[in-house]
């Protein structure tokens, strides 16, 4: 009864007739509940990268838990990259300073924030804004603001749908290594256009007053068949230039790792902030689920193993019923790539389908039942 929700803090209400609260220590300071004689073991529990849960009864505390976020295994290496690439990292959660710098260890970021509340994110993002241009990654309720705030905004596929909303970028992967990625292939297209626009410039100021007769009195003039050609050759110039992104690669993490010197610390990120030369661009996420469980200490680099992918012995096609927008083909993709064997899924919205592919034989019911815990339809048609 008289269930409470407090941002930043916890829970409050009554059950079976006893005031119960359950949240971080400043909701035990906030309610007058004593937690001193547990501080010893909740500093320790922090001090592991763990978020220490407090719950009271009447008053009186009852107890803890602790609950910690799996890092993503390739976030480390993604991080790294973002440092290669002249991006500086922030991780910005609401955890206590304790277990924010912990994780801090575990996945290398450049700075933390701790301790923001949910309405104070954004606020973050607009101080960031001042050093530069901001860049956010978000999957939550609470980085809707945020997301909306910073410069650019990007979102976890798997996020909830008023973060993908707010996002002007969403990570169908769920993966952090698409990040660097993205920044890559945006500074190799705006590269390809300023390119562009020089050689055009420059084969206008010069071919367009020869064509005029400018230079007529020396003797320099130009055909009007000969200018109809060049100028056909410019654009087939142009186009061929903008056409070489069909072949732009993401640069192998493991390349990027490796091609770090020997004291360069790994970044990952939950919740973290990027900044590019020009400023201090952010990126916030989920607490800790951004982190890699393997970061590389300071003063040596860890190697990043490149794992080779299983072949891919069959493929299964299922109808899916009920995805209405890409954030479901975000749910339907993981939902399948989470089942052993298959090694990746593709789901396509218009024609309401999924394929999996296989490297070990996978009963159709096991793809079904996965979609189906998702909360879809599905069936197999071949």
């Amino acid at each position: 009864e008289r269930f409470e929700q407090i941002p930043g803090g916890g829970l409050r209400g009554v059950v079976a007739g006893r005031a119960c609260l359950a949240g971080n220590a400043r909701l035990m300071e906030d309610g007058d509940v004593d937690a001193a004689f547990a501080s010893e073991q909740a500093q320790r529990l922090a001090d592991e990268g763990k978020t220490v849960l407090f719950f009271a009864v009447d008053g009186e505390l009852a107890g803890l838990i602790a609950l910690a976020d799996e890092p993503k295994p390739r976030s480390a290496a993604a991080l790294a990259e973002l440092s290669h690439m002249g991006i500086r990292t922030v991780m910005l959660t609401g955890d206590n300073e304790r277990t924010a710098h912990a994780i801090q260890k575990r996945v290398g970021t450049d700075d933390v924030i701790a301790g923001v509340l949910p309405q104070g994110k954004e606020e973050v993002i607009r101080d960031l804004q001042k050093q530069g241009t901001v860049a956010m990654v978000g999957d939550g309720v609470n980085d809707a603001p945020s997301l909306a705030r910073a410069d650019v905004g990007i979102a976890i596929g798997a996020g909830t749908d008023i973060a993908i909303d707010s996002a002007d970028i969403v990570l169908m992967k769920s993966d952090l290594a698409d990040v660097p990625a993205a920044i890559s292939l945006s500074r190799a297209t705006m590269r390809n256009i300023k390119q562009n626009l020089f050689w055009a410039l420059i084969y206008n100021v010069i071919c367009i007053p020869v064509a005029a007769g400018a230079l007529s009195f020396a003797g320099v003039t130009l055909n009007p068949m000969i200018a109809a050609a060049a100028m056909s050759c410019s654009s087939v110039c142009v186009v061929s230039n903008a056409l070489r992104l069909r072949g732009w690669k993401p640069v192998v993490l493991g390349e990027v790792a490796s091609a770090l010197e020997p004291d360069a610390a790994p970044h990952a990120a939950s919740g973290a902030a990027l900044a590019s030369e020009a400023g201090v661009p952010t990126m916030d996420g989920p607490s800790a689920e951004d982190g890699d469980g393997s970061p590389v200490s300071a003063g040596h680099s860890e190697e990043v193993q490149t794992v080779k992918p299983k072949e891919i012995i069959m493929e299964k096609k299922l109808s899916v019923e009920g995805m209405m927008c890409q954030h479901c083909v975000a749910h339907v993709k993981k939902a399948l790539e989470g089942v052993e064997g298959v090694e990746e899924a593709v789901v396509d919205l218009d024609s309401n389908s999924a394929t999996a592919k296989l490297s070990a034989d996978v009963a159709d019911q096991v793809l079904v039942d996965a979609i189906v815990d998702a909360g879809y339809e599905a069936k197999v048609v071949e």
